[in-house]
C-alpha cells in the first residue's frame, strides 16, 4: 500500500489505492479543523479532479463547528470570497455524471460573476460522525445532500473525501492549513 505522500508523488492513483490511504490515517477533531484552509483534488479519474481549481477555488474556513464556509473561491480583486452552495442544488446529481468544462475562461466568468453568489454567512456545520469504521471531523453542507470527510495527515494537512448518495466514484481532495 502507498503512502499519502507516495501518492502525491505519483500524481494520481486509484480510487481502491486511495480508500487504502484515506483508511490507514488518523481522525481529524472538530477542533483541529478551525481555521482557513487551501484545497486541491486529488487525481483518481474523477470527473471533478482538476475542476475546483480551474474554477479558481481556494478552499475551506472553518470559524467554529457551527459556522463554516465550504467554498471559497479566488476573487478577482486577489482576495477571496465565499459562495453560497446553494447554487450548485440543480447539478449536484450529475456532478459525476456530466462533463464539466476545466478551462481558465470558465475560471475567470466564475471570477467575474462571484458577486451574484457570494455570501456572508456560513453554509455548512462540523460534526463528528463514523465514517468507513472511525470516527473523524465532517463537514455538513446546510443545503446540500453532501458531507466532506477529513483524516488527518499531519499538523496542517487533511485528506478529504466528498460523500454525496448516489455517486458513483467517491471525489477526493487535499485541504492545507493556511
Amino acid at each position: 500500500m502507498k503512502t499519502f505522500s507516495e501518492a502525491v508523488a505519483v500524481g494520481k492513483v486509484s480510487t481502491a489505492e486511495t480508500w487504502d490511504i484515506f483508511d490507514s490515517l488518523d481522525r481529524a477533531d472538530i477542533n483541529f479543523m478551525i481555521g482557513s484552509w487551501k484545497g486541491t483534488s486529488f487525481p483518481t479519474d474523477h470527473p471533478l479532479d482538476g475542476v475546483l481549481e480551474a474554477f479558481q477555488w481556494h478552499g475551506k474556513r472553518f470559524d467554529d463547528a457551527e459556522h463554516v464556509h465550504p467554498l471559497v473561491f479566488k476573487a478577482i480583486s486577489g482576495g477571496t470570497a465565499s459562495v453560497d452552495p446553494v447554487w450548485m442544488l440543480p447539478v449536484v446529481r450529475w456532478l459525476d455524471r456530466l462533463p464539466i468544462p476545466k478551462s481558465e475562461v470558465v475560471g475567470r466568468a466564475l471570477q467575474l460573476s462571484l458577486p451574484l453568489f457570494t455570501t456572508s454567512r456560513s453554509c455548512a456545520r462540523l460534526r463528528l460522525t463514523n465514517y468507513r469504521g472511525k470516527e473523524s471531523a465532517t463537514m455538513i453542507y446546510d443545503a446540500l445532500p453532501i458531507h466532506d470527510i477529513f483524516r488527518k495527515v499531519d499538523a496542517s494537512t487533511v485528506f478529504s473525501v466528498m460523500d454525496l448518495k448516489g455517486m458513483e466514484q467517491p471525489f477526493f481532495f487535499v485541504l492545507q492549513r493556511e
